[in-house]
């Protein structure tokens, strides 16, 4: 068994920690993030004082953060994790954050004689729950090979896309698809309900054919019953919308679906409903329609 540190025990990261704990490994987190669940206290969890102290303590550290600045800081912050670091441990950030800052960190990582993973996640809360991520990694391939029976504990779809930073752009590219599916199922279910359809039999009609996606299995449920508790906040999918504009910026590529996607998120936002789960992006729909899908 490994002893384990984990930074970024948040709605995704809590149910993560737990099933690598459930596996007998020795988890320690740093009192510099957020504060951990009681039940991983339970568990066994230990909170040392710094991210520093975690590196020195732990042989891999594992990130969950919810942005770049957050990861820039308990990595190379003070007391950050790389002071801690020394050949032959390994850092694997789980968060979704900017490809092109994401090498930048990897080599400075690799200057210590310490091995780097980018494997952002797709699933959602649920996944996360069920142990049934998606794990998009970047990285040499002894270091994934090093992970793997780790991400086997936290995930199903396992895939080694690339060097470090070829994590994140898959990331990115998933996070387009998640968005602009979410945005087609919005648009169909309030045209629909608007017409006098049951918005609920005709998600379940559409189920049964080629439109069938578990977003629409899943979301358009949400969408229905109105049950927007996040399992992934529009505030985080702006977030990755962002990364991805930005990068299309940078490398000369038109993502007009994207962006008015991103513009869509943001209505949520100005209107408060940035803590929504992102399938509340249906709101803003709604409020142009004049018609509440129900």
């Amino acid at each position: 068994m490994t002893d384990i540190g984990f930074i970024g025990l948040g709605i995704m990261g809590t149910p993560m920690a737990r099933h690598l704990q459930d596996a007998g490994h020795e988890l320690y987190t740093s009192k510099f993030f957020i504060e951990p669940k009681q039940e991983l206290i339970d568990n066994g969890l230990k909170i040392v004082e710094s991210p520093k102290a975690l590196a020195e303590r732990t042989d891999i550290i594992i990130l969950m953060l919810p942005d770049t600045p957050e990861v820039k800081d308990v990595l190379f912050g003070e007391n950050g994790v790389v002071f801690g670091l020394k050949p032959g441990k390994l850092v694997i950030d789980m968060s979704s954050i900017s490809p092109i800052d994401t090498k930048e960190f990897a080599k400075k990582i690799r200057e210590t004689g310490s091995e780097y993973i980018d494997a952002p996640v797709s699933g959602g809360e649920v996944g996360a729950k069920n142990a049934t991520l998606s794990i998009m990694a970047g990285g040499e391939q002894s270091a994934f090979d090093r992970a793997l029976p780790l991400f086997k504990l936290l995930g199903k779809n396992i895939t080694l896309v690339g060097d470090c930073g070829d994590g994140q752009v898959t990331k990115v590219a998933n996070q387009i698809i998640v968005a602009l599916t979410i945005e087609a199922i919005s648009e169909a279910l309030v045209l629909a309900s608007k017409a006098g359809a049951d918005p609920a039999r005709v998600r379940e009609a559409l189920m049964g054919g080629f439109a069938s996606s578990r977003i629409l299995e899943l979301h358009g449920e949400r969408m229905i019953k109105r049950t927007f508790d996040p399992g992934f906040r529009i505030s985080l999918h702006q977030k990755d919308l962002n990364l991805a504009l930005q990068s299309a910026k940078t490398l000369g590529v038109s993502l007009p679906n994207t962006a008015s996607t991103q513009e869509l998120f943001n209505s949520c936002a100005a209107n408060g409903d940035s803590g929504l789960d992102h399938s509340g992006l249906v709101k803003a729909l709604e409020r142009i329609a004049n018609h509440q899908v129900a």
